[in-house]
């Protein structure tokens, strides 16, 4: 059981991955249509060199309906773990949710607690990793990412990247959870968190 005195765990920066991190194009089902997003790894790097953990969160269920092999989920986080370490960069973990309730294939087909916007992804790496979820902040490109954030006490940043524009525009104004800062893009999310924090 980690202590939970505040002061010995640490806060982390939580990202999504398909539009905040990496070119929003549907399901990543070849390893060709993986692209890092302009700044991304400059962002990171900015995160990395103030000792702040870095942890990616994601939905993955093209995994569950079938569209690719789990191989291939495990190929693109080589690729852009690679790609990150070329320019200075890494994150320190990696949680992903396959599930999905409508699942093709069966194993995938459970009703998970870690589909964001659950917060069973965040949880895990708090407890793997020793992290303050309520001083810590989640970055993503939907309104699923914010209510995630929020349902562990993190503070939520919507990115303009991926869905981001478009879910600020047609989905946000009927919201009732907010994003505490909206960034261009995640340089700009990553310079709003090191000076807030």
């Amino acid at each position: 059981m980690i202590n939970q005195e505040s002061s010995i765990l640490k806060p982390a920066v939580f990202l999504d991955r398909d539009g905040t991190i990496n070119e929003q194009m549907g399901y990543v089902n070849h390893i060709n249509r993986f692209h890092l997003l302009e700044g991304v790894a400059e962002a990171i790097r900015s995160l990395n060199e103030k000792s702040i953990p870095v942890v990616v969160v994601t939905n993955q269920s093209g995994l569950a309906r079938g569209y690719f092999p789990k191989s291939l989920l495990d190929e693109v986080n080589v690729k852009m773990e690679k790609l990150l370490a070329q320019e200075g960069a890494f994150v320190d973990g990696i949680y992903i949710c396959p599930h999905h309730p409508e699942a093709k294939e069966e194993q995938y087909r459970v009703a998970c607690n870690c589909r964001k916007p659950k917060t069973g992804l965040l949880e895990k790496a708090a407890l793997d990793m020793g992290l303050d979820l309520k001083k810590s902040f989640v970055v993503g490109d939907r309104w699923s990412d914010l209510k995630c954030a929020v349902g562990v006490g993190a503070v939520p940043i919507l990115v303009l990247t991926g869905y981001g524009r478009g879910d600020l525009e047609y989905i946000g104004p009927r919201q009732e959870i907010q994003p505490t800062f909206v960034g261009e893009d995640l340089r700009e999310a990553a310079r709003w968190i090191i000076a807030n924090l």
